[in-house]
């Protein structure tokens, strides 16, 4: 129980979230201040064969112009802001901004005396750090890579009631119901995060 609920950040770690977190609500005017958080990291993808089981109609990550098509496809519009786990901005990343212009990574919504410290360290933990709450703030999560990650938030989500996860999928069809793409996590309630809280 502990995992999810009592996880502190330390003070200074929490006021660069939060200064994160508020800049975003603030780019997200005309969508009620909401916005999404997705777990893309060029670095990873790169390593990752995102090719998938066609068979199975899944895959273990998508690339950014999957993930701006799945998310175009659900019914979100172009004045949607997003936000990237990805650090630095990567010409990758492109496609995704095209299709969503409101689309920030750390380095362009982090406080410029804050980047020295979280993002020109040796350390990537600060940064993991940070997304992972980004991550568990958001209004709507969207894991572009599966993994401990995508689990571990999930259930940070799940403690607080966050269950807007959703989960990129090949469904045949011109269109889908957000509820075909709700994480199993929360639509069969397997994570172990209901046997300590529900």
């Amino acid at each position: 129980m502990s995992m999810f609920g009592t996880l502190e950040l330390q003070p200074e770690v929490n006021e660069v979230v939060e200064s994160m977190v508020e800049r975003l609500r603030t780019l997200s005017a005309k969508s009620k201040g909401q916005f999404i958080a997705v777990d893309l990291r060029v670095d990873i993808l790169e390593k990752k064969s995102c090719q998938g089981d066609s068979s199975l109609k899944s895959k273990s990550c998508y690339g950014p112009e999957e993930i701006g098509m799945f998310l175009r496809k659900i019914g979100f519009n172009k004045d949607t802001t997003l936000y990237l786990t990805q650090s630095r901005w990567d010409s990758s990343l492109d496609a995704l901004k095209d299709l969503f212009p409101k689309t920030y990574t750390k380095e362009s919504i982090m406080p410029i005396d804050k980047k020295a410290k979280f993002l020109d360290s040796e350390s990537s933990e600060l940064e993991k750090v940070i997304d992972f709450y980004m991550c568990s703030e958001s209004d709507v999560f969207v894991p572009a890579i599966s993994g401990l990650f995508y689990a571990n938030v999930a259930g940070k989500r799940i403690a607080s009631g966050k269950t807007q996860i959703l989960v990129p999928a090949d469904i045949p069809g011109s269109s889908a119901a957000l509820t075909d793409y709700i994480s199993h996590y929360v639509s069969k309630k397997n994570h172990f995060a209901y046997s300590c809280f529900c």
